[in-house]
């Protein structure tokens, strides 16, 4: 729990689980499609209007960097809402919540398999128990799959955002605030579109300003830190991390007049297990750093940015600081995660 991307990933869950049932009880006056295109421009708006409050760095996107947030910004913010939406509108709300169960483990297999994303079997085991949990949260309410092609939209959308993840995890080390408000200004204008091409109205102003307030916490914020915990963690681990969402979702629901249930303890149970196997994880070994030259917020009591420094290097604050700077090749042995300068083979 020392770790800042645990929790990061920890408190994204938190608050996207927290907003599923506040945005419930504006489904009845709203429309699901709507609704999506109005939480997604809340969170970008939010997120844009405290960088501006913040006076934030403009951002200045590496080369390198500006094709993989464009998938991200396809995969996840265009195409899997539309996915998603177009499996709701023939899919039972039951069916629906065991299949987005998928996107945990596919983001996790996409960055084993794909990024080569190192993983143990207590790694794996957290994860199956997390995603166990999840789904115990779903079944007793009985569960209604309903058309198989409705189903696969589902299942496309779920892969739509582990694609997202995975791609976001490679410019992680962008401002996490500028990366979310780009997804949500992409995201939410998407969905408003389609929701009134498809006949949908907007809400009264009230229920547009409660829904972009959950918006801003429950997906600009949240988005934010599960940023800042692919930067630390890797992407499977925040993925897993991330996956206790819909746990905190039916406490809050409980906290709202829901009864407590024994699904509820069991789903609690095997999620605690999950993350507790997780935060055992102690991956050490002899490894070593190419010489790498990059930009980010770093501190210098780490091992990693012993790196000298200049009469222009900006001045050190609570956060550390931010300039480009270089690594040279270094071997050492440490416990460490797949973050982002320990993005090697085994």
């Amino acid at each position: 729990m020392r770790n800042a991307g645990v929790r990061a990933a920890l408190v994204a869950a938190l608050l996207f689980g927290a907003g599923a049932p506040v945005a419930k009880l504006l489904l009845g006056s709203v429309s699901p499609w709507m609704l999506a295109g109005l939480l997604y421009t809340g969170s970008g708006l939010g997120l844009t209007a405290w960088r501006l409050a913040r006076r934030a760095e403009r951002v200045r996107l590496p080369r390198a960097d500006r094709l993989p947030l464009a998938g991200a910004v396809v995969f996840g913010g265009v195409l899997a809402p539309v996915l998603l939406m177009v499996g709701l509108t023939q899919l039972p709300a039951t069916g629906a919540s065991l299949l987005l169960n998928a996107e945990g483990v596919f983001t996790a297999l996409i960055a084993w398999v794909v990024f080569r994303e190192n993983v143990d079997r207590w790694v794996a085991l957290g994860m199956l128990a997390i995603v166990a949990g999840a789904v115990v949260l779903v079944v007793p309410m009985g569960v209604e799959l309903g058309s198989p092609w409705a189903g696969l939209a589902v299942l496309g959308a779920c892969l739509g955002w582990a694609i997202d993840n995975n791609l976001t995890r490679k410019v992680s080390l962008t401002d996490a605030t500028w990366l979310a408000a780009v997804k949500g200004l992409v995201a939410g204008p998407t969905n408003l579109v389609l929701a009134l091409l498809l006949g949908s109205t907007l809400p009264a102003a009230a229920n547009i300003a409660a829904a972009a307030g959950v918006g801003f916490l429950a997906y600009g914020v949240s988005l934010t830190l599960f940023i800042v915990a692919l930067r630390h963690l890797g992407t499977a681990r925040a993925g897993a991390y991330f996956s206790v969402a819909p746990f905190f979702g039916a406490v809050l629901a409980v906290a709202l007049g829901d009864p407590v249930t024994v699904p509820l303890l069991v789903a609690g149970a095997l999620m605690g297990v999950g993350v507790w196997l997780h935060l055992r994880e102690r991956h050490v070994h002899e490894h070593t750093h190419p010489a790498l030259t990059h930009d980010h917020w770093h501190t210098h009591d780490d091992g990693h940015h012993d790196h000298p420094h200049g009469p222009d290097a900006p001045p050190v604050t609570s956060r550390g600081h931010r300039h480009a700077h270089e690594h040279a090749e270094l071997s050492h042995a440490h416990p460490h995660y797949p973050d982002a300068h320990h993005r090697h083979d085994h």
